[in-house]
């Protein structure tokens, strides 16, 4: 038994060693279906548009591309407004007065006037603010979400008849002196001047959004994709509209703005022709009202009779973001072979979905299958040659005919 055990794994290694260099070659079967036929035919055009079409012409995937420029953006803000009987000019309302990817427009103030360093009131609306005796309030404990540390005391709060705890904190705070003043409208009008440069280091193009001999056309000019490509100066109306906000409600509650700078560019035509095209959105989160919105706040400081007093601002207003994006393409030799060869051997998918719709679906598909797959062992092909001589120990192979 382990004599014929032996010599049975010794013939499994020596067929599979064998078998390892016989050649498997496709049989060519015609098969006069007509609905088959149309399948086949019908798959084989929708692949071969899938590539014509979609692959190389609208991806253009005989090119090589650059997906990440090198850019920079310059932004100016431009206007001036009248809030009641103040004139406001750009370092007023714009922070920072001209600034780079960001820059934002305070549209409406609430302003807390001449607070110092003192003790007064928390505000009711704190945890456990609300006291009527000093026990209530704990010395030295500091709320984050109140205004400052408590001093153990209990005192009315301000001119009303209940108590809070006093604290120490820049007085009186912000949500009992607090200044709520009118929106400033006339901003809709204000302008933003973005200046991107864009270089493509892998095709060694640097392109920008103005035209450099023109540089008195910027103060009077606004964008239009056809007949103002290369003025990048945007009202603030425009870009509320564009982004699909009305501009009373970004007066009340502020916003943040997304103003996308994309360039698509063909280099196989001339580069100069590499134009940007602009699109607006807002980013900040508008259905979330505790989060919507954009404001900050700042302080003006000043010194009076040797104290020192403070403006606090909480600033609403535009926050624009600039966001830049890049993609290039010239012509490669090396993307159109991968792309040819993988549309020719997609064109296979059309056999495969056919073989097996003839070998499940049609009802000769025993016969089918017969035709198809044939293991049987192929006679070997001799290549013998007789030669016959006729009186000659010499002959012409080429003619066939003794010399």
């Amino acid at each position: 038994e382990r004599e014929r055990d032996c010599s049975t794994q010794v013939g499994f290694l020596k067929d599979f060693v064998l078998g390892f260099w016989d050649y498997e070659t496709p049989k060519v079967m015609v098969v006069k279906d007509r609905k088959l036929g149309v399948i086949y035919r019908a798959v084989q055009f929708l692949v071969i548009t899938y590539f014509i079409w979609h692959v190389f012409i609208s991806q253009k995937a005989y090119q090589e591309t650059e997906t990440r420029p090198e850019s920079s953006v310059y932004t100016e803000m431009r206007g001036v407004a009248m809030l009641e009987d103040s004139v406001q000019d750009t370092t007023e309302y714009v922070r920072p007065s001209e600034g780079g990817d960001v820059i934002s427009t305070i549209l409406r103030r609430e302003v807390t006037h001449d607070q110092t360093q003192g003790t007064c009131a928390e505000h009711y609306s704190v945890a456990n603010a609300n006291c009527t005796q000093d026990s209530d309030c704990a010395k030295g404990e500091i709320d984050f979400d109140g205004h400052g540390q408590r001093t153990g005391r209990c005192i009315p709060y301000y001119n009303d008849t209940f108590k809070t705890c006093e604290i120490k904190s820049w007085c009186p705070i912000e949500e009992y002196a607090v200044v709520r003043e009118p929106a400033l409208e006339q901003a809709i009008n204000f302008t933003v001047f973005i200046k991107n440069a864009i270089h493509f280091p892998k095709f060694k193009v640097l392109r920008g959004n103005i035209k450099p001999n023109k540089p008195k056309k910027l103060l009077r000019c606004h964008y239009h994709p056809k007949t103002n490509p290369y003025c990048p100066v945007f009202s603030l109306g425009f870009i509320a509209a564009q982004a699909r906000e009305k501009f009373s409600e970004l007066c009340r509650t502020g916003g943040i703005i997304g103003v996308f700078i994309n360039w698509k560019c063909d280099f196989d035509s001339d580069p100069s022709k590499c134009i940007p095209t602009y699109s607006f959105r807002r980013l900040d989160m508008r259905k979330n009202l505790p989060s919507s919105g954009y404001y900050y706040r700042f302080a003006k400081y000043y010194h009076k009779d040797g104290v020192e007093y403070r403006t606090l601002i909480k600033a609403y207003g535009i926050r624009l973001d600039v966001i830049v994006h890049g993609h290039a393409g010239r012509f490669s030799l090396i993307p159109t072979i991968i792309s040819t060869v993988t549309a020719m051997t997609s064109v296979g998918i059309c056999s495969i979905i056919c073989d097996w719709i003839m070998l499940t679906f049609i009802d000769k598909n025993e016969v089918f299958s017969e035709k198809k797959f044939d293991n049987k062992p192929s006679q070997p092909i001799t290549t013998d040659l007789t030669l016959t001589s006729y009186g000659s120990t010499h002959s012409d192979l080429s003619d066939g005919v003794p010399l």
